[in-house]
């Protein structure tokens, strides 16, 4: 692909901006590396544990291994990660069905989740359709302050309440990431610290984190610092661009047991399950999963600054640490959205002629464009944006299994960007 000079000077400037930036992602991205190593090693992988099962997948000792080696590099007491998990949408309503029960109380501290867990919920879509609102599960929401943190009056006004009504909250549930809202990502210092405020009132009540797009960005993830469950997709992050498919829970022994009840049956748990030849690309896209993840974040980075300089309003700024992987560059048109997301498609490895268009996507509840020119279906670890078509017309982009290709992909929507301006 050819560049406008305009665009070539950019990136140039972009890139010796943030070369001091770049040079600690790779400092990141070694120390996480050397801790996945290290639980391979203490974990004695070896070539048999890429042996498939079938039926019941009883004595499966890749899974097993590669649950064990999960829950250590996550800093959790036990973990599960299987092909089977269709997306992160499925795999936070098995983690949030194993924990809730009939009059139990979910309270989201990071305002409103992510589009597709509205349903689930219980707070979109039609009555009796097996929410956890159809169960009988309550549900409180707690915006963010006016400065991106927590409120935590608000937060110790409502554990208060419950504890005197004689039953605690059940469920703290925090987004890790921005999802569709125009806010800061959430650091896993910022996370730690209202694990602390929850457990200091109410001991008793989990502390679930959406870990989607976070997982690898910094050196420790947040049940490191005291999170009862953390849930995440291995097509973004942790699964490096080498799974296929799948997703994750790791937490406490108690919270990934009764989250296990839900992936299979009460009594069976992680003890059945076929892996049907998927084992090996998960313990390899763990491997890769660091540096994959650092390639992503200095494409975001190279975003921010090149589209800041073209006078888009974008979150997170380009000289910010980040906590995700997930760039929004903020358009105020909805014609320059599509713009955006059609020059990453162009700029992409696959379908690179396709031109995306807003269409009514299953689950969200605005038509939505996204541009995914990827290896794997939906795999946002890979160079991919998208966006509601509602205002402020936000671009979400995110991904770039290496920072080159994902550089190219920048480039392309900035030329895009300009072309949609001049007309």
């Amino acid at each position: 692909m050819e560049f406008s000079q305009k665009i070539n000077d950019i990136a140039t400037r972009a890139e010796q901006a943030l070369e001091p930036l770049f040079r600690r992602i790779d400092e990141i991205s070694f120390y996480n590396t050397n801790k996945i190593m290290d639980a391979f090693r203490e974990h004695r992988v070896a070539a048999t544990n890429f042996d498939t099962t079938s039926g019941y997948g009883y004595d499966d000792r890749g899974r097993d291994v590669l649950d064990a080696i999960w829950a250590d590099v996550m800093g959790a007491e036990a973990a599960f990660v299987r092909h089977n998990i269709v997306n992160g949408t499925q795999a936070l309503t098995i983690g949030l069905f194993g924990l809730l029960r009939p009059n139990d109380l979910m309270c989201s501290i990071a305002g409103k989740p992510y589009d597709t867990l509205e349903e689930v919920i219980g707070i979109a879509g039609e009555a009796g359709n097996g929410s956890l609102a159809d169960f009988g599960v309550r549900y409180e929401q707690i915006d963010l302050t006016d400065d991106g943190g927590f409120d935590f009056d608000k937060i110790g006004t409502v554990l208060r309440r419950e504890l005197e009504g004689g039953r605690p909250v059940k469920v703290i549930f925090i987004q890790r990431s921005k999802g569709y809202l125009n806010r800061k990502t959430l650091s896993v210092a910022e996370i730690g610290e209202a694990v602390r405020f929850v457990k200091g009132i109410s001991p008793e009540t989990y502390v679930v984190v959406d870990n989607c797009y976070g997982e690898f960005t910094e050196k420790d993830e947040p049940t490191a610092v005291g999170a009862d469950m953390i849930i995440g997709s291995l097509i973004k992050n942790p699964g490096g661009g080498m799974a296929e498919t799948g997703g994750y829970i790791a937490g406490t022994a108690r919270a990934v047991e009764l989250a296990s009840y839900r992936l299979t049956s009460v009594g069976c748990g992680l003890e059945v399950g076929a892996t049907i030849g998927q084992t090996k690309n998960m313990y390899k896209g763990l491997f890769y999963a660091p540096h994959t993840t650092a390639q992503a974040l200095k494409t975001a980075h190279l975003a921010a600054y090149v589209f800041e300089e073209l006078g888009y309003e974008v979150e997170p700024r380009w000289n910010v640490e980040r906590s995700d992987i997930i760039q929004s560059v903020i358009t105020r048109k909805p014609e320059l959205l599509c713009a955006f997301c059609q020059g990453i498609q162009k700029g992409s490895p696959v379908d690179s002629f396709v031109t995306p268009m807003p269409w009514a996507m299953p689950g969200y509840t605005n038509e939505v464009i996204m541009a995914a020119g990827t290896f794997v279906q939906g795999a946002s670890i890979e160079l991919s944006a998208d966006g509601p078509m509602r205002e402020p017309y936000t671009a979400f982009f995110q991904g770039g299994l290496t920072y080159e290709s994902g550089k190219i992909g920048i480039m392309s929507a900035a030329e895009a960007m300009l072309q949609a301006a001049e007309k």
